[in-house]
């Protein structure tokens, strides 16, 4: 054979000779970022599509809420989202095959802490459920008990956050730090300002958040309205959680024929 190299060599060697679609260093510029969201909107889209997720129930929470070797009130935390995760499967239709279509899945950030400890209790009870993690400079791993299948990684927190919300029937919010509390207030400013249906929202742990976030000092200095402090409502035991949810009305959120509903607009 000969080493002669072919006359086009040259040509065929060039980076502007590669498809652009498998071009990296052309889809990873910067001219390219609008593209690069739109595959991380339609790759996990068309995954939950074609797995007939209908709907969600988002359960944001501390990645450091550690099941042994934290504090007693780590471990009590983790084990109440964990009976919630169950609770949460079997109650709200994740487990049932409605038609093909799976509702009230859970879906979390897919990380350890609370998130994992409800994406194992929806395993328990044999439900998938979903991790929408987010690549991070310490890189964050899947936790084990999240449906492989649902499993997803993305690089924008703000296409990360959109898939958190655009399925969610209801929200809880198990104590966690400062992404929980970005997250949580992303989700109640939606409700707030009619962007998105008038999903249930629930407070894990009464004194925690109080202790954390006075809001009723927001009433009083009028950053908030009175009327605001109703977006949610607080609860003490995986079973109460469950309850204010169905209280609020889950299930009913998409139903675009509900005065108060406006369409989803995220």
């Amino acid at each position: 054979m000969s080493d002669t190299p072919k006359p086009n060599a040259a040509q065929i060697a060039s980076p502007s000779f590669r498809l652009a679609a498998l071009d990296e260093d052309f889809l990873l510029g910067e001219s390219m970022r609008g593209v690069r969201f739109l595959l991380e909107y339609e790759k996990a889209e068309q995954i939950l599509k074609t797995r007939r997720i209908k709907s969600t129930i988002v359960v944001f929470g501390g990645a450091r809420i550690m099941e042994s070797g934290g504090s007693e009130q780590h471990a009590l935390w983790y084990n109440e989202a964990r009976t919630f995760g169950r609770i949460a499967s079997e109650r709200g239709g994740a487990t049932s095959d409605n038609g093909g279509d799976h509702d009230n899945v859970i879906a979390t950030g897919g990380g350890p802490g609370a998130m994992e400890a409800v994406n194992r209790g929806a395993r328990d009870v044999g439900a998938p459920s979903i991790g929408f993690n987010i690549r991070l400079p310490h890189e964050q791993e899947p936790n084990a008990y999240t449906t492989p299948e649902l499993t997803f990684n993305f690089h924008y927190f703000a296409m990360r956050k959109m898939h958190l919300a655009m399925r969610a029937n209801g929200l809880v919010v198990f104590p966690g730090g400062f992404g929980t509390l970005d997250e949580m207030f992303e989700i109640l400013t939606l409700r707030q300002t009619r962007k998105a249906p008038l999903i249930p929202i629930v407070l894990f742990d009464e004194g925690y958040w109080k202790s954390v976030i006075n809001f009723d000092k927001l009433v009083e200095h009028g950053a908030i309205d009175a009327a605001d402090l109703t977006l949610f409502r607080f609860a003490d035991t995986a079973e109460a959680t469950w309850e204010a949810l169905v209280e609020q009305g889950l299930g009913k959120a998409h139903d675009d024929s509900a005065p108060d509903v406006v369409q989803k607009d995220i």
